[in-house]
């Protein structure tokens, strides 16, 4: 084990946000005034906003959905006019509570999410942070150029949030992460400063702090970060690829030729500094050809010792999955059709390679494999140099989070630790080191990642239904952290700090630091509005979180036995993880995932799988939703869902919103008159077989345009619609 640093932070007391006390309803009537987008304070909304893909939640003031750009700078002028705290959100993942707080929350993916611009001579795009990743990639494929950072939620992320998480995924190993392909922003403060901020000189730098008033403030605050911390951020940030966590201060450094880029200094602040209206990526050339080469190795220590002589390869990514991993996936019958694709072992690595025909990109990784070959103890090789099964084994890959959560006969695993990295060179002791912690305390988590850059994801069986499991979850976080660093790694290395870390960034920074960060947040947000508690003087790592007084949340009857989920629907509401894969909206070819077709056309967060489970999850938690079968919110919600059984496949811990609705409708409708049409059509067998004796005149009133109106209305059928006409036989009597 590496040797932990001697002079070990002792975390500083807990400074919580203080909370706003403001006039909800008073703030709501002003924001329906000055915004033309929606504004919903409603119990439901707040309620479907509480909480993202981590382990917390905070019940938000309100929510806006902004139609435009002049409709976020009106929400944040009225919000400052009330004192009240702002969140910017887009598909909502975050795995470390970031994008959940008591705060108002401005959902830019329905509306704010233009692509503006493609230069494809520059290499270059401006888009609003409401795009979603992989709509900017389709949209600049045919110029052969692509957005380089692409998690695993690619399909449905959007760049504001990208950008705010600093994210990364796996082609970093080709580009970087997202603070890498950064050009320009254009930022709003909290106080109504709207600027654009990029590449800057020290010359520009001292033009800027010259000039009067909140600008001069904010460059001389800079300058200021610069001098006195320029020493202390060399020595104390990690030279790593994958260094998420804590505020980017390393970005003002000016570079070698006396450059540095300050919207590159706001990327990873997660939305406790300025609110992101436009963004200039950086673009980068999209290889036309990619082969991947899977390896195995006898475990997944081997497979990461070999991951620095693989970098001299130049692969565009450089995977990785466990053998831990692999069994989940066939527990859950998770694309059990592609697992037989991985060579032997119980470790594997995924080794892709990108050239500009398929020959150059199968020739790089035919040289790897014979070099390899060449050495003592090979590993078992495939190489897919075509699209097809790549595809697969890179589903296996993106499907991680899913498939080490709600694994049958296995302990729950929670997110917590989910991102911590090394060096690459460091990263075989570093997982060794690490898993023995996880046998100190008792637990378990797959291992994969992101491990040509040292980035190690996994869920860990954490017990938070306790208060006895919470402390020991509690000990483990804080061992861990010092184990990282130790390594000199870091806390994060793709999701961020949120709460989840925060509290422990002392550790890895050092006081000092701590408090330069400090300073630049009450640079940018002297009233300490944007997204408080989170990063700096946070929150701590074990409050606001999601399973807290779990004993005391409704567990009602119910029809159905949920065997699946200890037989309690109170336990199958907790199942969905808001990995958000229902959000997806791109890439929809046949074959490929249906969930969520109302979502589809809404979208809305109430019509995804995730909105209806979370609703689910508040009408027991009984807080925001009165803890009642007939709840209209959660009425509402389920309505547009088709029951199509499209979650129950698609989603990857199989949340079963189909019957989640039959549950709940039973109950609501339980001692009440149904509408019509439910009469109609849920006993259309009845009317089908009176109909048959007289089809003739049924028909004639079904199909004649007056009696056919009276019909549609009787039925509750849509004026619009055609009643189908009945057959003059059935088809029973073909045979008699």
């Amino acid at each position: 084990m590496a040797t932990l640093n001697s002079d070990l932070v002792v975390l500083e007391p807990h400074r919580p946000p203080a909370p706003w006390s403001g006039d909800a309803g008073a703030l709501a009537e002003a924001l329906k005034n000055n915004v033309s987008g929606e504004v919903r304070f409603d119990a439901g909304s707040r309620a479907l906003y509480a909480t993202d893909g981590s382990n917390y939640r905070q019940v938000p003031i309100g929510v806006v959905i902004p139609r435009s750009i002049e409709d976020v700078v009106a929400t944040v002028a009225t919000c400052r006019s009330f004192g009240a705290p702002l969140l910017s959100r887009g598909g909502g993942t975050s795995l470390a509570g970031q994008s959940c707080n008591v705060a108002v929350v401005m959902d830019w993916s329905k509306y704010v999410n233009q692509i503006l611009e493609i230069n494809e001579q520059e290499h270059f795009a401006r888009v609003r942070p409401g795009v979603v990743l992989d709509h900017l990639r389709a949209a600049t494929k045919p110029h052969h150029l692509t957005y380089g950072p692409d998690p695993s939620t690619h399909a449905w992320c959007t760049l504001g949030g990208m950008i705010g998480n600093n994210s990364c995924g796996t082609h970093s190993q080709m580009a970087g992460k997202t603070v890498d392909n950064l050009e320009e922003l254009d930022i709003l403060t909290y106080e109504g400063l709207r600027m654009r901020v990029g590449w800057m000189t020290q010359e520009d730098l001292a033009a800027k702090a010259k000039e009067p008033g909140r600008v001069g403030e904010i460059f001389r605050g800079l300058q200021q970060i610069q001098v006195r911390y320029a020493g202390q951020i060399r020595e104390r940030y990690p030279n790593i690829p994958r260094r998420v966590s804590g505020y980017n201060l390393d970005q003002l450094i000016p570079d070698s030729s006396g450059r540095f880029n300050l919207a590159r200094a706001l990327v990873g602040s997660e939305g406790t500094l300025v609110t992101v209206l436009e963004a200039k990526l950086r673009l980068v050339h999209d290889p036309a050809f990619r082969s991947l080469l899977v390896l195995g190795y006898p475990d997944i220590y081997a497979a990461a010792d070999a991951v620095p002589d693989l970098l001299y390869s130049a692969p565009i990514a450089l995977e990785a999955i466990d053998h831990l991993l692999f069994e989940n996936m066939r527990k859950k019958h998770l694309h059990e059709d592609y697992l037989g694709l991985l060579p032997k072992g119980k470790g594997w690595l995924l080794v892709q390679f990108g050239g500009e025909s398929r020959e150059e990109s199968k020739a790089k990784a035919d040289e790897l494999m014979q070099k390899l070959q060449s050495q003592p103890n090979p590993p078992d090789m495939k190489l897919y140099p075509d699209d097809a099964d790549a595809k697969h084994i890179w589903t296996i890959r993106e499907s991680g989070l899913g498939a080490t959560a709600f694994v049958p006969g296995e302990p729950v695993t929670w997110e917590g630790w989910e991102d911590s990295a090394v060096a690459p060179e460091k990263l075989g002791g570093y997982l060794r080191d690490l898993c023995k912690l996880y046998e100190k305390f008792g637990y378990i988590g797959a291992l994969y990642g992101h491990f040509g850059t040292g980035c190690v994801h996994t869920r860990i069986s954490f017990d938070l239904f306790t208060p006895r499991g919470v402390d020991h979850y509690r000990k483990f976080i804080e061992e861990a952290a010092d184990l990282v660093v130790s390594y000199g790694g870091s806390l994060s290395g793709e999701h961020g700090d949120g709460q989840s870390r925060a509290e422990l960034l002392p550790k890895m920074f050092g006081t000092e630091l701590v408090g330069a960060f400090r300073e630049f947040k009450e640079l940018w947000d002297p009233q300490w509005k944007m997204n408080p508690g989170k990063v700096v003087d946070p929150y701590r790592i074990d409050e606001n979180r999601r399973l807290m007084d779990e004993a005391e949340r409704w567990d009602p009857k119910t029809h159905f036995h949920f065997p699946d989920d200890e037989h309690s629907f109170k336990r199958a509401t907790l199942r969905c993880v808001g990995v958000g894969k229902c959000r997806r909206t791109i890439g929809q070819e046949p074959g490929d995932d249906t969930m969520c077709p109302s979502f589809l056309v809404t979208h809305e967060e109430k019509h995804t799988t995730r909105g209806r489970a979370h609703l689910l999850f508040e009408l027991l938690k009984g807080e925001e939703l009165e803890p009642k079968w007939r709840d209209e919110h959660v009425k509402e919600a389920l309505d547009l869902c088709l029951a199509c059984k499209g979650c129950k496949g698609d989603c990857p811990v199989n949340v079963d919103v189909a019957t989640y609705k039959a549950e709940f409708l039973s109950h609501y409708w339980d001692g009440r008159l149904r509408p019509r049409h439910a009469y109609a059509f849920g006993w259309i067998d009845k009317w089908a077989r009176l109909a048959s004796v007289w089809p003739g005149a049924v028909n004639l009133a079904t199909q004649t345009p007056g009696l056919a109106y009276v019909a549609k209305v009787a039925a509750g059928v849509a004026p619009q619609r055609d009643i189908p006409q009945f057959a003059p036989r059935t088809f029973k009597s073909w045979f008699l």
